[in-house]
């Protein structure tokens, strides 16, 4: 069985998350996926998410790609996850390109950068949310 995994917060699941993890697991037969937890988050990304780690763990949950998710607590449990799972393939968006090479050296996982999808990100979505530019609200059209 060849194992994947990938690493991130996923928070407000849009459709360039389902393409990486869709892409990941194509990559092997068990996708493993590392989620952010809300203290990693707030303490050393310095990121405040909208959906609780619980929250994001189930949605990873209910998609057919996920097979597992597991916390991500810290920068430096990479190593330790590969080597704990037997990971084959390890896998980024291509943002975080030459970030986790070193991985190749410290197991034996390959590590793939995969090419994001270029127009949406959480980021984008919350600044399209916050500008006022989107319509949230709408008249009935049924008669009463």
């Amino acid at each position: 069985m060849k194992r994947v995994i990938t690493y991130g917060t996923f928070d407000m699941l849009h459709y360039g998350h389902i393409n990486l993890l869709r892409r990941a697991k194509e990559m092997g037969d068990y996708l493993i996926v590392a989620l952010s937890t809300d203290e990693f988050n707030w303490d050393s990304k310095h990121k405040k998410t909208y959906f609780t780690y619980e929250q994001r763990k189930q949605l990873l949950e209910a998609l057919r790609y996920v097979d597992l998710v597991i916390p991500e607590e810290g920068w430096g449990q990479k190593v330790s996850d590969v080597k704990l799972y037997k990971v084959d393939t390890f896998v980024m968006g291509d943002d975080w390109k030459g970030q986790f090479d070193y991985l190749e050296e410290e197991t034996d996982a390959e590590v793939v950068y995969l090419d994001r999808t270029p127009e949406i990100s959480t980021t984008q979505i919350k600044k399209d949310l916050t500008g006022g530019d989107l319509i949230t609200e709408h008249e009935s059209v049924i008669d009463k």
